[in-house]
């Protein structure tokens, strides 16, 4: 596999140009300035290039091993490159100073996470997972639990996981059956959970468990499911560690990709029970592991990117030293490279565009949870959060299908010797298809857009989003070297506009509204994610235009006005077409004679 290098110019544009740094006008991050924000930028790339790519590989190959202790042997080096990041103070980047963490901007963090995620996704998922279990235990957390747990969680010395799954229960989480037997000040865990992402491992001092579970008179369904505190080993109330506590690791999933990355069935409960502590309020599990599950769904969109990028990288690499064919007459009719035939170029620009696209989406939705979190003003801060809101399905649904299609692009560009293991372009698609799988599949991110987010303000917020585009369309039809990009996504933003209106009628009928909403969804989604792509191309194009005519002479920027003119006139059409998807109807869909 070729080497990694993590995309810092391409990052730095989002956050000088498209962004103009505005993370940096929010009171947390009043003193941080540019240049230590690129600073960060450039030590994660140094820790991801140098340290953890170099073991995507060999951790693929070697995958994890069960001992019949119950622990399990990570692929060599795994253990060590996490304590790199761990010592380095990487887990704590975007956690409050607070609460021991160095307290940077989420957008900042979430780039440093794709670069990670882009060297090892296997191993990115560990502090992925603590990442999403710092946050439940913030916001629903005791000030004891938060006191005994954070801070080692924060430093990375401890792991967290997110236990809801069970092998009847699946994303049905009314279904959870795991039961949480009161006892003094704790509880009692009986049950267990299926894909646990490193549920075990020796890389960490511990692992916090937050479980799903219910109490014996809990009612049935969702209202009856609670979250508890379940650690690998029970912690004393000076912080040091206790006896091993009664939950082990069952057995480990031989899976399709992600190798690296030890998916565990836990058994809680195979002695005298898994010692558990209450997470916030009884009966309010799903509610306080939600917040967990959208810290872990947009980072999914993140992890994907990363993965993304890692492949542009790798079929360019190949694409440039791969000798075959002659280019045609008119362009010399030489022997080339392969990267200079048209279809190829057309993979290779298409892999490019869709993937600085998805990052450029996926950091402004880290940057409005900034806004969200630390704005002065409350009503920004609704407003914000209601825009996080409708992105995080779009980040997470559209980008981890996009980097699916990406990774596949890579192979093809790679010919015959993409579907050979030891070129590594293969791995990139094994271990990327998950993502569209857990943290809930992309049909229920589309049922939440659709379903949930639209209906509960009549789709003010994504209809704030839509204006936004306009105005960028506006700009652009403004400039004549510009203007048919304005007029294409224009075009875009009016079939958007339509099929929200449809989907809001059509979802509130009183009859048919549950099945429109359902056969609507994933056709709306990946027309929103393709127009809201497209308009942080086209302000990308903008910004790029308005560089070269201040005297910039950079092919940096004439590659973002190239990538702009593909995103709005090559790639959004593709995404319009599901308009004619929905305008269709779903009559075609509906059970009949008996299919």
């Amino acid at each position: 596999m070729s080497s990694y290098s993590a995309p810092v110019r391409d990052v730095a544009f989002i956050l000088d140009h498209l962004h103009e740094n505005s993370a940096l006008t929010l009171p947390p991050f009043s003193e941080l300035g540019p240049d230590l924000l690129e600073a960060v930028l450039e030590e994660a790339a140094k820790l991801a290039g140098d340290i953890w790519a170099p073991l995507n590989a060999s951790g693929d190959r070697e995958g994890c091993l069960r001992r019949e202790d119950g622990s399990v042997a990570l692929p060599d080096g795994f253990a060590e490159a996490y304590r790199a990041y761990a010592e380095g103070g990487w887990n704590g980047i975007g956690v409050s100073e607070a609460l021991g963490g160095q307290g940077l901007p989420e957008v900042v963090a979430s780039a440093v996470q794709e670069m990670l995620h882009g060297a090892n996704m296997a191993l990115g998922l560990c502090p992925m997972l603590t990442a999403g279990a710092i946050e439940a235990l913030a916001h629903h957390g005791s000030e004891q639990q938060q006191a005994l747990y954070l801070p080692k969680l924060v430093e990375g010395h401890w792991t967290g996981t997110m236990n809801l799954t069970e092998p009847q229960a699946g994303s049905d989480l009314s279904k959870v059956r795991t039961r949480a037997v009161p006892e003094g000040d704790h509880f009692r865990l009986f049950g267990q959970k299926i894909f646990i992402t490193w549920g075990e491992h020796d890389a960490a001092e511990n692992i916090i468990h937050l479980v799903l579970a219910r109490t014996p008179d809990a009612p049935d369904g969702n209202k009856g499911i609670s979250l508890f505190l379940v650690p690998k080993y029970l912690v004393n109330e000076d912080g040091s560690l206790g006896q091993r506590n009664d939950v082990v690791c069952a057995s480990i999933e031989h899976k399709m990709g992600i190798h690296g990355s030890p998916t565990c069935t836990l058994s809680f409960g195979e002695q005298d029970g898994a010692v558990g502590y209450l997470v916030g309020e009884p009966g309010r599990g799903l509610n306080h592991m939600f917040t967990m599950m959208n810290e872990a769904r947009h980072k999914v969109g993140i992890q994907a990117i990363g993965v993304a990028e890692r492949a542009c990288q790798h079929a360019a690499s190949y694409a440039s030293e791969r000798s075959q064919g002659r280019t045609p007459p008119a362009r010399g009719g030489e022997p080339c490279m392969i990267d200079q035939h048209l279809d190829v170029r057309r993979m290779l620009l298409s892999m490019r565009t869709r993937t600085d696209a998805l990052r450029a989406l996926a950091m402004n939705c880290a940057a409005q949870l900034d806004v969200a979190r630390h704005h002065e003003d409350a009503d920004c801060r609704q407003a914000a959060q209601a825009r996080v809101d409708v992105l995080i399905p779009v980040v997470k649904g559209f980008a981890t299908d996009q980097a699916i299609d990406i990774a596949s692009l890579g192979v093809q560009v790679h010919g015959g010797m993409g579907y050979i293991e030891e070129t590594g372009a293969a791995q990139l698609l094994r271990d990327v298809r998950i993502a569209a799988i857990y943290e809930g599949t992309n049909g229920i991110q589309a049922l939440d857009l659709a379903g949930r987010k639209l209906q509960r303000d009549g789709g003010a917020a994504f209809g704030s989003l839509v204006e936004e585009v306009r105005s960028v369309a506006e700009q652009l039809t403004a400039q004549p070297s510009l203007a048919t990009l304005g007029k294409a996504l224009n075009a875009g933003a009016e079939d958007l506009e339509a099929c929200l209106a449809r989907v809001l009628t059509e979802g509130t009928d009183a009859e048919l509204g549950a099945d429109a909403v359902q056969a609507y969804a994933t056709p709306l989604l990946v027309l929103a994610g393709h127009v809201l792509c497209a308009w942080q191309m086209g302000l990308s194009a903008l910004k790029a235009q308005a560089a070269l005519d201040a005297g910039a002479d950079d092919d940096f920027l004439r590659g973002k006005l190239q990538e702009a003119d593909f995103a709005l006139r090559h790639w959004l059409p593709v995404g319009r077409a599901q308009r004619q998807v929905i305008e269709a109807g779903f009559e075609a869909l509906l059970p009949s004679n008996g299919r």
